[in-house]
């Protein structure tokens, strides 16, 4: 086996253990225990997080952020997986301490010329962007730990009611518009609720577990509704164009435009815990949209265009 080969299995082999000893390191690879100790100093100078413990017990350990393995990309993998970095540049809250400009400015090292001169284009002309938010989202890595171990967690949460403290079982988190959210089980209403991470204030780990039966690419293809309520909007072509940006409300273009502007049509089913939400969007395209069922959205509508025309009235 020759030099570099043997180092490259070495990185792989102490990246998969947390603590081994020269001797270990030197039955597995066929060496001395001197060319063993040898060996692992040349990979410590080159990134690999290694110490040494004392005693006679002692041996090697590796730190919690190892570095991975060199591995080989061709020019659409690398292209991938670096626009995969570029995708999570716009949000303030990640689940892991990631510096995405350090992995990027890597990546690029390791490429060959005209690839990093390809990607410096595509860079001008491709983007994944998302909203910038200033709310950050300080509990991602622990939901996500949680949610692994089936661990239930008590939440100190931030809701229009006022703060409210929660035991519940996360599923997982996901992103959408720039924001992260976390389904779980609630367990003092036995049912599965959906929480903002940013309106998370406090987060304690409990050790009790709870196995929610259901996993979070299987709950967002399944999102249950368990209080059916029907959805009838009349869209003009603004207000259609503006719908498509929310395609769970499932807009549909009319096969003409009506002689009072109306193009597009909504006539869906929501969850009835939906409605202020939904009420608060369609207020937003004032005439470009025109709620015709359910009479709850229309009356939170009035309610909205009231409260702001007195607001504006004052003084």
């Amino acid at each position: 086996m020759s030099k570099t080969k043997l180092l490259f299995d070495l990185i792989m082999y102490v990246n998969s253990r947390r603590s081994f000893t020269a001797q270990e390191v030197a039955d597995e690879f066929g060496v001395s225990v001197r060319t063993a100790h040898r060996y692992l100093m040349e990979i410590s100078e080159m990134g690999v997080p290694i110490y040494t413990e004392q005693g006679r017990n002692g041996g090697y350990r590796t730190l919690k952020t190892r570095v991975l393995p060199p591995v080989l990309f061709d020019e659409n993998e690398a292209l991938s997986i670096f626009f995969a970095f570029r995708s999570l540049a716009f949000y303030e809250s990640l689940p892991f301490d990631t510096d995405i400009e350090s992995a990027s400015r890597k990546l690029l090292a390791a490429l060959p010329e005209d690839t990093g001169k390809k990607i410096n284009q595509l860079e001008t002309v491709l983007s994944f962007w998302n909203p910038k938010r200033g709310l950050t989202a300080p509990y991602l890595k622990e939901l996500i730990e949680a949610a692994a171990e089936n661990r239930i967690i008590t939440i100190t949460y931030q809701s229009k009611s006022g703060d409210k403290e929660r035991n519940v079982a996360p599923i997982g988190v996901y992103t959408n518009d720039g924001l992260w959210y976390m389904p779980a089980y609630d367990m003092d209403s036995a049912r599965i609720q959906l929480f903002r991470v940013d309106r998370i204030l406090s987060l304690t780990v409990k050790e009790d577990k709870y196995k929610v039966g259901t996993e979070l690419r299987e709950w967002l293809q399944s999102y249950a509704i368990s209080s059916p309520v029907r959805l009838v909007v009349e869209l003009t072509r603004e207000g259609l164009r503006r719908s498509r940006s929310k395609p769970w409300y499932e807009p549909i273009l009319l096969e003409e435009e009506r002689e009072d502007g109306i193009l597009g049509l909504i006539d869906t089913v929501i969850d009835h815990n939906e409605i202020p939400f939904t009420a608060e969007f369609f207020a937003q395209l004032g005439k470009e949209a025109r709620v015709i069922e359910p009479q709850e959205i229309i009356g939170h509508i009035r309610c909205h265009a009231e409260a702001l025309l007195a607001h504006y009235q004052k003084g």
